[in-house]
């Protein structure tokens, strides 16, 4: 993968970013999504390469999203993965909420999990930890104690960012018995993985519970880049799912990967903001002229670049 390579991605979630953001507040997730789809598999086909879609919005019979195993691109090039997440946080998008964000990996080809559309258990946090500080079968509890151990404070001292969902009342309730703090999201789990890699800034140590697969690989992604420990293991509720993830050549369902077995090659992350957020300013509609803010990281050299971009607002 060449660097001219991560300007293109670049340009690929800010225009999913602007797409979203029309109709950021209005309460209207389908079409928000839909227009972010759109302007996301625009501007994928553009780039010269033949890329196929390995984390996606669902399987073919759930087009026009942009389903797995859609091939994107121009076909010339380098054969290329590509994870992504046209309007992460629907909702918060609808709502007008923080974090809302339009998310892009690009690997080396066989370089991240093919993962189905399923759910996936998943603990995280970011770098300067000794390998093996988290454990995805250790208690919230005890994850917290070890992780407090490491950082050289007290427990209740920690902050552990959970998906605000009733199937998580175990986990909120584990936390809180040994002092921590939670801090709840309603969506993006994306973003609440990465928050754990400045906890400076987030306030957020450790995050943990049950999201989509789909964005735990992209979140894997962009630790990658960062630095940070990830576990994770798929929830398969049904034969079907179970179908599925075999179709994808996953034959241990049980399987607890690590970082880089969900991105074992090189990998560039794009992340424009939808909304504000934690880690980038949302899309800003003003005197004739739009601007988006992005995060672009890549996992060979650590590069981090915060690029921010103004259009005209005719796009």
């Amino acid at each position: 993968m060449d660097r001219a390579l991560t300007l293109e991605i670049v340009r690929v979630t800010e225009s999913a970013a602007i797409a979203a953001a029309k109709m950021r507040g209005r309460g209207d997730e389908k079409s928000a999504d839909q227009a972010a789809v759109d302007a996301m598999r625009r501007q994928l086909n553009m780039i010269n390469m033949s890329g196929t879609v390995v984390i996606g919005e669902g399987e073919r019979d759930e087009a026009p999203m942009l389903f797995i195993g859609e091939k994107v691109g121009t076909g010339n090039g380098p054969k290329l993965d590509i994870a992504l997440d046209p309007l992460e946080g629907t909702t918060l998008c609808a709502k007008a909420m923080p974090n809302s964000l339009a998310v892009l990996a690009i690997s080396e080809n066989k370089g991240m999990l093919n993962a189905p559309d399923t759910y996936m258990d998943k603990i995280a946090i970011g770098p300067g930890y000794t390998d093996g500080v988290i454990n995805l079968d250790a208690s919230p509890a005890e994850n917290i104690i070890a992780l407090s151990k490491e950082k050289g404070v007290s427990p209740d001292q920690i902050s552990a960012c959970i998906l605000d969902r009733s199937r998580h009342s175990k986990h909120i309730e584990s936390v809180r018995s040994v002092g921590a703090s939670v801090y709840l999201i309603q969506d993006g789990d994306v973003a609440g993985v990465i928050a754990t890699t400045n906890p400076n800034e987030t306030n957020i140590d450790i995050y943990m519970g049950i999201g989509g697969a789909p964005e735990g690989v992209l979140a894997a992604a962009a630790l990658k880049c960062i630095g940070g420990q990830m576990q994770s293991r798929l929830v398969i509720n049904n034969a079907d799912e179970e179908r599925r993830a075999k179709k994808m050549g996953i034959e241990n369902l049980d399987k607890v990967y690590t970082l880089n077995e969900l991105v074992s090659k090189d990998v560039i992350f794009s992340a424009s903001g939808v909304t504000d957020g934690s880690m980038v300013k949302g899309v800003n509609f003003m005197d004739g002229k739009v601007s988006v803010e992005t995060i672009v990281m890549r996992s060979t050299n650590g590069t981090i670049r915060y690029i921010n971009t103004e259009y005209n607002s005719s796009i």
